[in-house]
Formats: structure tokens, sequence, C-alpha cells
């Protein structure tokens, strides 16, 4: 038994919010039939190098455990066999621009008065309204507009993006959460909804306490680097081989921080509260920087695990995943592909104890079930051999 192994998701989306959103579903059990154009399919199984075969890597990683069906939903039968799929699903997530489902007769409005328990997800760059709802959407387009960008990056310098897509990261997050909810409402009202998940309402809530910064002092905050507008000492530190981060979050670890470093800093009346440090930032750092300087991370690492201050180095990806912690919680897997051999995944971030969600199949080689799907939607080997003849599949 999984947690969601009784759900039927149809995942009409590309790129990465939607994938994310329906690989966060399918983890946990969910079938997830991907719908996929005849020609090409998903953008991303273009997106590379690297390749692994002739399949993207970028297109590996979020896409396991689905199914991938073929249609081609400007022709009339290839729509007709997706609403024969919706009277089956329990939940649609499509990702076009506001309106373009519509123009196929597939909007929410429609959809919903014909298959009224279906739960209707679209994910969208800035909401299914407003004056930006039509507006062309990407990751980096997000992260600036949506105020993280304003707050990355080093102090005077210019405006840094996170390394991976958070917009659309954040955003297939918030549909998948907004979509169990939705389903929770169905048990109780047999009536499903439209969950209405935006990359810009995303990013504008992950500014929490940066945005408390403003709403209090009204304030743009600044860049600050890998430092804490409202904790110091809380950043990076560049060690004599590489960075190490230290979170000096109270002014207990302040004192055990003090020790290890250099204790006259605890005599010094302009560190003597994390309010004072703030303060007087840019002494403090330039008082520490040095000192850093003279050993290596896994020395500074020793030393402040012995003492208990939060600390932890910078890793490279293929350190982080070569460390034992993160292989002992299972979040580097391998998995078959059908074509391309053993492949690696990163695991599920998500530990349920009775019903842990895993992962049972690779990302699908495209339109790899159409025709298990298509007989299982009753259509026999003469009528599928028509649609592929016709380009409907």
């Amino acid at each position: 038994m999984q947690p969601l192994d009784d759900l039927l998701v149809i995942d009409l989306t590309r790129a990465l919010a939607g994938p994310f959103c329906t690989v966060m579903l399918s983890d946990l059990g969910a079938r997830v039939i991907k719908v996929e154009t005849p020609e090409g399919g998903d953008d991303t199984r273009g997106w590379g190098p690297p390749f692994i075969g002739k399949e993207s890597a970028y297109f590996l990683g979020v896409n396991r455990n689905k199914e991938s069906l073929t249609l081609n939903l400007k022709e009339p039968r290839g729509r007709d066999i997706l609403l024969r799929l919706m009277e089956r699903a329990d939940v649609v997530v499509e990702n076009f621009r506001p309106g373009i489902m519509d123009r196929f007769g597939l909007g929410y409005a429609t959809v919903h008065a014909r298959f009224p328990r279906l739960i209707y997800a679209s994910i969208s760059g800035f909401g299914q309204d407003g004056p930006y709802r039509e507006r062309t959407a990407y990751d980096l387009i997000l992260q600036g507009m949506g105020g993280v960008m304003g707050i990355t990056g080093e102090e005077g310098g210019a405006p840094v993006k996170v390394g991976v897509a958070i917009a659309d990261i954040c955003a297939g997050m918030y549909a998948a959460y907004g979509i169990l909810a939705a389903l929770r409402v169905r048990e109780r009202t047999g009536e499903g909804q439209q969950v209405d998940a935006g990359l810009l309402d995303g990013q504008v809530s992950w500014l929490t306490f940066a945005a408390g910064y403003y709403f209090a002092t009204g304030e743009n905050p600044g860049r600050l680097g890998s430092g804490h507008p409202t904790i110091v000492p809380y950043q990076a530190f560049k060690t004599s081989d590489g960075y190490v981060n230290v979170a000096v979050g109270s002014e207990a670890i302040w004192r055990r921080f003090g020790e290890a470093v250099d204790p006259s800093l605890l005599d010094d009346p302009r560190y003597a509260t994390n309010r004072e440090r703030v303060a007087h930032r840019k002494e403090l750092i330039a008082h520490l920087a040095p000192r850093f300087a003279r050993k290596t991370t896994a020395q500074w690492t020793e030393v402040f695990d012995a003492a208990g201050v939060p600390c932890g180095p910078i890793r490279t990806i293929a350190q982080v995943f070569s460390d034992p912690h993160v292989l002992h919680r299972g979040l580097l897997q391998e998995v078959d592909h059908p074509t391309v051999g053993r492949i690696k995944q990163t695991g599920l971030p998500v530990k349920l104890s009775q019903t842990p969600g895993r992962i049972r199949s690779a990302p699908p080689t495209l339109g790899q079930h159409t025709d298990a799907i298509l007989r299982d939607l009753g259509f026999d080997p003469a009528a599928i051999a028509s649609l592929r003849k016709e380009h409907v599949v």
C-alpha cells in the first residue's frame, strides 16, 4: 500500500513546475499518465547536454513513476481520448498559459461541468487571473519579479538567481499541496475544484521574514551574500581550502563560538548581543575572516562540532552524493531504464513510517505506454493502428 495508490492523475504538463508536482504524487503511489505531443513530447526531452544515451538528463530527473501517452490535442479524436481518460481520473494537472485549455474546449469550467468530481490543477507563471495572467513565464523571470533575486547576491553586486529553478519547484510543490487539500474536500462534499498555483505567488510567499523586514521598516532588505539580515555571524566563511557555513543562532551559541574562535570577542561590548552584532556586522566579519583562512574546512568543522556550534561545509554535487548520511537516508537511488540501463535518481525526501513512497519505474520513453493505455480504454489493435497512421497518437 502507498498513500496515493488509488488515484489516477492525468499529467498534461511539461518543463519543470508541472512535472515536479506530478512526480511528487507519483512517488507516493499515484498512477500518473503523462500526455505528450507525438512530435517530440515534453520540451525537456531535448534539453541538453548532458544526455544519457538519447535521453535528456533533465527530463529523467522529474518524470519517474509515470506512463507516457502520446496524444495530438489539436485533433478532435485526440481530445476525445483525453476526455475518456478524464472520466476515469481523479486529478488532471496542466501548465499551459491561461486560456490555452479553453481553446481546446478543455478549460476548467467545461471539464468541471462534465466531470464534477475531477480535481483540475492549473500551474502558470502568474495565476489564472490578474493583469499578468497571459505573460510568458520562466523561472529566471519569476525569481526576479517575485523579489528573490532582489535579496540574493553579494552586497553591492549584481542580482543572482538561485542555482536550481526554485520558482518552478515551489509552484509544483504548492500545486501538489493544493491537490491533496482539494481531494480531502472532495471526500466530504463529493465535488472537485480548481487548484490555481502561480510561480509568482509562490515566490512572494517564500519572502517570509524578508517581507517582514520590509513591513516593519518600510525599507528593502539588501543583498548580503550568504549572510543573514538579522543574525550575525550566520554566513559562509572562506577557509584555507574552501568554505564553511556557521550559524550563530542564539546567545549561548555565540559564547561557544567565541570560545572556539577568539575568546576576546566575548569581552567586546560591540558584540555582546545579537542586536549589537548586527549593528557592527562589518567590523565583526572583518575580524573573523582572516582567522577562518588559517584552517581547512574540515578542521573548522571539527572545531565547531566539538564546541556545539552549528556548522557545515559547502559541498559540490559530487560530494553531496558521496556523503554517508545522504546515502543512509536513501537520497540516491537507482532504477532500470528501458533503453539506457541503470540510471541514478534523487531519493524521496519524505518518509512515511507505515506507507512509504518509492521509485517504481524509470522515466518513460516517449509514448512508451500509448498502446497499453489505449487498449485499457477499449481500443482494438486496428483502431490503434488507425490512430497512429493519422497522427492522433
